[in-house]
C-alpha cells in the first residue's frame, strides 16, 4: 500500500503540471491581436474573459498541484464520476436520435428492432452499471442520485410520444448539471479552509526561526516528491513529442542523423520553465545512475551502497539549470536551442566524467597500493581509466567539427583535455606500483618518482589552463569583447590558474622544509639500531638505517618525511620536529663540533643512560603497537597517500 501512495502521489499530479505547461505555452497576446483584427468590440467584450480565465487556469492547477494526496484522490474520484455521467447522457442522447430517426412510437417490446435497440445497442442493464458504479465511486448507498441519464430510456419504456423525448432528454441533462453546481458551490471553498488550516498549523508550530521554515520546506518537497515529479512529467512530455516529430519527419531521420533528432526532440521539450525543471531532474537521476553503474562495475553492490553527497548527480543538475538560465534557453527559436542545448549537454557530459574519475581514482591506486593479485578487478579498473582516457578526446573530435574555434569552444575542449591527463597521472602511478610488485626489492624512491610523476600532471593541467586564459584574453583585446566573457576568463583564472598554482607552490614549499627537517636530523648509528632493536612506528617495517628524532624516536627517513607532509609533529609523543636541537641555536648545530659528537660512539658513562632510554622507548613503542590497531591503519594511509601533494 505505501508503494501504491507513493504511486498516486506523483501520477495525479502530473496532469496539473502538463496543464501548466500548455498554459504557459498559450499565446494570449496573438488571441487578442487577433480579435482586435476582427472587431473591436469582439476585443473589448472577449479580451478580459480570456485574461481571467488565463489566470483562474493557473490558480487552479497551481492549488491542485500542493492538495494532500487524500483530496487530490477526492477530486479524481469526483472528475471520473463526472465524465461517467457525460457518457451515460450522451448514450442517452443518442439513443434518442436514433429514435427519431427510425419513427416507430409503439411499445418497445412489441416491436424487435426497437426492443434490441433499446436493450443491447444502448444497453440498459449498462446504463444502471454505470449510475451504481458512479455511487460506489462517490462512497454512497443512493443509486437515484446518478440516474437522471436514464430517464429517456424510461419515458420510451412508456411510450412516451417521440417530441417528448427530447424534453425528457433536455430535463435530465439540465437536472445532472444542478447537480453538479449545487455539489461545486457547496465545496468551493476547500482549498481556503485547507490553505487556512495548514496557516494555523504552522502559527501552532511558531514557525518563526529559519531553520523551522527550511525544514517545513524540506517536508514539503519530500512529500510532493518533486524530482520525481517533474522527471516523470518530462519524460510524459519527451514520449509525446518523440512520437509526434517520428510521425512528422518520416524518412528524413536517417539524413537528419538519429543524434541530431534527439536533441531536437529533447530542445522542443524545454521551451518553459517547467520542462526545463523537468529536464533538470532527468539529467540528475540519469547522472545518478550513471555513476552507481560506475560503482557498481568498479566495486560490486557494495560499492552502491556508500554514497557521496558528491556524486549523486546533483552537480551535473544544477549546472545544466545555471547554464540554460543564464544563455536564456527559453527565449531562443528551436534551431538555436538545439545547438545550445547540445553544449550544456557536453559540458554536464564532461561534470559527469569528472565525477567518474573521482570515483575511479581511489579504486586504481587501492590496486595497485594493496597489491591485490585479481585478474578480474584490475581489468575491470583499466577498462574504466581507458574508458574515460578515450571517451573526452572522442567528444573533443566530435564537437570540434561541429563549432568553429573560439573561446567557448576552447574551453570545452580543455576540460576535455584535462580529463585525459588526470587518468593518465592516475594510470602512470598505479603502473609503478605494479613494476614494484614484481620486482624482488622495493624501490626506495618510490614516493619521489610518484610525486614527481603527480607534479608533472598537474604542471601540464596548468599550463592548459593558462593557455585557455592566455587565449580568451587575447580574443576579448583584440576581437569581441562582451561582459560575459570577460567574467569567464576572472573566474577562470582564479580557480583554475591561481587556486592550481597555490596548490603546486605550497605542496613544493612543505617537500622542501620536510627535506630541511629531515637532513638536520641525526643518523643512528648500526650500534644504537641494535640497542634499539624495533621497528619502524610508522611502517612498521625493520629499520637497517634511520634517523633520530631529539625526543628520542627512531623512523626511517622516508617514513618520516612522508609524516611530516602531513603534520609537523614526532609521531609518537607530538612534539614539534624542530631543524635543530632544543636549547640549540641554528648556529651551533651546524658547527664543524656536531658532526663529530653524533658520529664518535658514546662515552660510558652517557651509553648506559641512552640504553635505558632506548630501552623505555622500545617498551613505550611495543605498548602502542599492541594498544593500537587504529595507528597502524593510519600508517598504512600515509604510506600509500603521501605521495599525492597536500593541496
Amino acid at each position: 500500500m505505501p508503494r501504491l501512495e507513493v504511486l498516486a502521489n506523483v501520477a495525479l499530479r502530473v496532469p496539473s503540471i502538463l496543464v501548466l505547461d500548455l498554459l504557459y505555452k498559450c499565446d494570449i497576446e496573438g488571441v487578442t491581436e487577433h480579435l482586435k483584427a476582427k472587431n473591436e468590440d469582439m476585443l473589448f467584450k472577449y479580451k478580459y474573459v480570456i485574461w481571467n480565465m488565463y489566470y483562474i487556469g493557473h490558480l487552479i492547477n497551481v492549488v491542485v498541484l500542493i492538495l494532500p494526496l487524500r483530496h487530490i484522490v477526492t477530486l479524481y474520484l469526483h472528475i471520473l464520476t463526472g465524465l461517467l455521467l457525460y457518457m451515460g447522457h450522451h448514450i442517452s442522447k443518442d439513443y434518442v436520435h436514433e429514435e427519431l430517426q427510425y419513427g416507430y412510437q409503439g411499445a418497445v417490446y412489441r416491436d424487435s428492432l426497437a426492443f434490441n435497440r433499446f436493450l443491447y445497442c444502448y444497453f440498459l442493464p449498462g446504463q444502471i452499471i454505470l449510475s451504481t458504479l458512479c455511487a460506489f465511486l462517490m462512497k454512497t448507498r443512493k443509486v437515484w442520485l446518478f440516474s437522471a441519464h436514464m430517464l429517456p430510456l424510461l419515458a420510451r419504456l412508456c411510450t412516451t410520444p417521440h417530441a417528448t423525448l427530447l424534453t425528457v432528454n433536455a430535463f435530465s441533462m439540465g437536472l445532472t448539471g444542478a447537480g453538479i453546481t449545487v455539489f461545486l458551490l457547496s465545496n468551493i471553498f476547500v482549498p481556503y479552509r485547507l490553505a487556512r488550516a495548514a496557516y494555523s498549523e504552522l502559527l501552532h508550530l511558531e514557525v518563526i526561526e529559519l531553520y523551522r521554515l527550511l525544514g517545513v520546506g524540506i517536508s514539503l518537497w519530500n512529500q510532493f516528491a518533486v524530482p520525481v515529479l517533474f522527471s516523470v512529467f518530462w519524460f510524459i512530455l519527451f514520449i509525446v513529442q518523440l512520437c509526434s516529430d517520428i510521425m512528422s519527419a518520416g524518412a528524413s531521420i536517417a539524413h537528419q542523423g538519429i543524434m541530431f533528432f534527439l536533441l531536437t526532440s529533447v530542445s522542443e521539450c524545454c521551451a518553459t520553465p517547467y520542462s526545463l525543471l523537468g529536464l533538470t531532474f532527468m539529467v540528475s537521476y540519469l547522472a545518478l545512475g550513471l555513476l552507481n553503474l560506475c560503482k557498481f562495475y568498479l566495486g560490486g553492490f557494495a560499492a552502491v551502497q556508500n554514497e557521496n553527497v558528491m556524486h549523486r548527480g546533483v552537480t551535473e543538475g544544477v549546472t545544466l539549470l545555471l547554464l540554460a538560465i543564464q544563455t536564456g534557453l527559453l527565449d531562443m527559436q528551436a534551431l538555436q536551442r538545439t545547438f545550445l542545448l547540445s553544449i550544456i549537454l557536453f559540458i554536464v557530459v564532461t561534470s559527469t566524467l569528472q565525477s567518474m574519475i573521482e570515483i575511479t581514482d581511489p579504486v586504481i591506486l587501492a590496486l595497485g597500493a594493496s597489491r591485490n593479485r585479481s585478474l578480474w578487478k584490475h581489468f575491470r579498473g583499466l577498462s574504466m581509466c581507458l574508458l574515460l582516457l578515450v571517451f573526452p578526446v572522442f567528444m573533443a573530435y566530435k564537437i570540434s567539427q561541429f563549432f568553429h574555434m573560439d573561446f567557448w569552444l576552447l574551453i570545452l575542449v580543455s576540460s576535455c583535455m584535462l580529463t585525459s591527463l588526470q587518468v593518465t597521472g592516475t594510470m602512470l602511478i598505479y603502473s609503478l606500483f605494479m613494476v614494484e610488485l614484481f620486482r624482488s626489492d622495493p624501490i626506495e624512491s618510490l614516493d619521489e618518482v610518484i610525486y614527481w610523476v603527480n607534479a608533472v600532471s598537474r604542471v601540464l593541467e596548468f599550463v592548459v589552463a593558462l593557455c585557455v586564459v592566455a587565449y580568451g584574453t587575447w580574443e576579448s583585446l583584440f576581437g569581441e569583447w562582451s561582459w560575459m566573457g570577460a567574467s569567464v576568463i576572472i573566474i577562470h583564472s582564479y580557480f583554475n590558474v591561481w587556486l592550481r598554482a597555490q596548490s603546486g607552490w605550497r605542496s613544493f614549499l612543505l617537500r622542501q622544509e620536510a627535506a630541511k627537517k629531515i637532513n638536520s636530523l641525526p643518523r643512528a648509528t648500526a650500534q644504537q639500531l641494535q640497542q634499539h632493536n624495533d621497528v619502524c612506528s610508522i611502517c612498521f617495517q625493520e629499520m637497517s638505517s634511520a634517523v633520530i628524532t631529539y625526543c628520542g624516536h627512531f623512523f626511517h627517513s622516508n617514513c618520516l618525511r612522508k609524516w611530516l607532509y602531513v603534520q609537523e609533529t614526532c609521531p609518537m609523543c607530538h612534539q614539534t620536529v624542530q631543524p635543530t636541537p632544543p636549547g640549540q641555536s641554528q648556529a651551533s648545530a651546524d658547527s664543524p663540533a656536531a658532526p663529530p659528537q653524533r658520529d664518535a660512539g658514546p662515552d660510558p658513562a652517557a651509553s648506559e643512560g641512552d640504553q635505558k632510554l632506548d630501552t623505555k622507548a622500545s617498551e613505550r613503542l611495543n605498548l602502542l603497537h599492541r594498544a593500537s590497531s587504529s595507528a597502524h591503519v593510519e600508517a598504512q594511509t600515509l604510506v600509500t597517500d603521501c605521495p599525492v601533494p597536500v593541496p
